[in-house]
């Protein structure tokens, strides 16, 4: 199913442009001084944020907890700077300049005299309160403070501030330095200026900016847990990792839902012996396949890390499901998985986490590879319509008692309206 090159590119393009427009907020808002950014963390997400800034001109203090880390941190960020130069994207002298801009320290303190503040420790709640708590203290009024978590509650985040309208999410993706999109989280009580000036930033170092709302993995992270979700279901239904994964790349996209996984590593939020609600991938990380770093995951990989299917996957997903090995059609797999998506979309509009069904879009674009010919996660379900979608999510639902079926598909239904024409009167915290 396609649509026309030119229909989507323009489509996108509007999308695009339109991401950037915050509802409420005008030209004229006095907008906060920027000169100084501070990042706390020099790891992957850490150090490739601050690289954006760094290669922006704007000087960048950034803090780690110990040396060995710091010096770790830096010798990569010049690593990447280096490999950009030898590439010919920019002179040599540039790499010099760039790393200029950073002054490492090992105490938070040295964040006093910083305008903009982005935290980038590990995703537990705990510990970024407690980096929250301390900031309260160390940053000088009107600094930005703001959180790079990818899902965790920004209110909470910020409820351990004295200055919470001066919190706000900003969700880079990884890697940092090259991925183009930026959610801008607004949490309930983040200033307009502080909205506007970070949608102002976002421009200023080369991102596509979307304004999103507080709620469990914000926009994209969101509607991919429920691609997640089902995926995972067809595996307890005997369907193999590998027939998912090759689905999705006929559907267009690079990686399917188990090659990124084994990208982005199993382990991530599991600890040896840990039982949560996916038993396969537990197997798999007691057996040290834990994706691409450690040469297996649920795919074994050769020297060039070429994925190939695993029989050691495959016993172990027999030995838990119990099922018999399955076959789906390819448009089935991905009905199957992405229309879950469409209603998940629906459900952020509802509850007002995305200021337009364009948006969600441009998320999906730029931050997770969805296919360019398909325009978006909104675009596609007018090419499938609204009745395709509503019979599909009632067959689900009747099946899992907790899939819920979104009211604007039923309404879209009866109405005969389009997707990307929903208006539920933009973001709202």
């Amino acid at each position: 199913m396609t649509d026309s090159d030119a229909r989507v590119a323009a489509y996108l393009q509007q999308a695009a442009q339109e991401a950037w427009n915050v509802k409420g907020i005008g030209d004229d808002l006095p907008r906060r001084k920027i000169e100084r950014v501070g990042i706390i963390g020099a790891g992957t997400m850490g150090g490739g944020i601050s690289m954006n800034f760094a290669s922006a001109g704007l000087p960048v203090t950034i803090v780690e907890t110990k040396q060995e880390a710091l010096d770790r941190g830096l010798t990569t960020i010049r690593n990447n700077y280096q490999r950009s130069a030898d590439r010919g994207r920019f002179p040599q002298e540039e790499v010099d300049i760039c790393m200029n801009c950073y002054t490492p320290s090992l105490d938070l303190s040295a964040l006093a005299d910083c305008d903009l503040i982005i935290e980038a420790v590990f995703e537990d709640m705990d510990i970024k309160k407690s980096v929250f708590s301390q900031l309260d203290k160390i940053a000088k009024p009107g600094a930005i403070l703001a959180t790079n978590t990818s899902a965790l509650n920004i209110d909470e985040i910020s409820s351990v501030t004295t200055r919470p309208e001066d919190v706000i999410g900003l969700h880079f993706f990884s890697p940092a330095n090259v991925m183009r999109l930026l959610e801008i989280v607004r949490a309930e009580k983040t200033a307009d200026d502080v909205v506007a000036t970070s949608v102002d930033l976002a421009r200023h170092i080369g991102k596509v900016a979307t304004l999103v709302g507080v709620c469990p993995g914000f926009v994209g992270n969101r509607i991919l847990f429920a691609r997640q979700y089902q995926a995972n279901a067809l595996i307890y239904e005997g369907i193999m990792p590998w027939d998912i994964d090759a689905a999705f790349n006929e559907f267009g996209f690079k990686m399917g839902p188990f090659q990124m996984s084994d990208l982005a590593g199993l382990d991530i939020g599991w600890k040896k012996g840990a039982k949560t609600a996916n038993s396969i991938r537990d197997a798999l990380c007691e057996l040290d396949r834990r994706g691409q770093k450690t040469g297996a995951g649920y795919y074994d990989y050769d020297e060039n890390r070429k994925n190939l299917p695993s029989e050691i996957t495959a016993e172990i997903i027999r030995d838990i499901t119990g099922a018999g090995d399955a076959t789906l059609s390819p448009e089935a797999i991905i009905d199957r998985c992405v229309i879950p998506m469409i209603n998940e979309a629906l459900a952020i509009l509802e509850e007002n986490k995305a200021q337009r069904p364009s948006d969600i879009d441009v998320v999906w674009i730029n931050g997770y590879g969805w296919p360019l010919d398909k325009g978006g996660v909104m675009y596609y379900a007018d090419m499938l319509g609204a009745e395709k979608v509503l019979a599909v999510m009632k067959d689900l639902a009747a099946s899992d008692e907790s899939i819920r079926v979104s009211p604007l598909l039923e309404e879209l239904v009866s109405t005969g309206g389009r997707f990307v024409d929903i208006d539920t009167g933009g973001l709202k915290v």
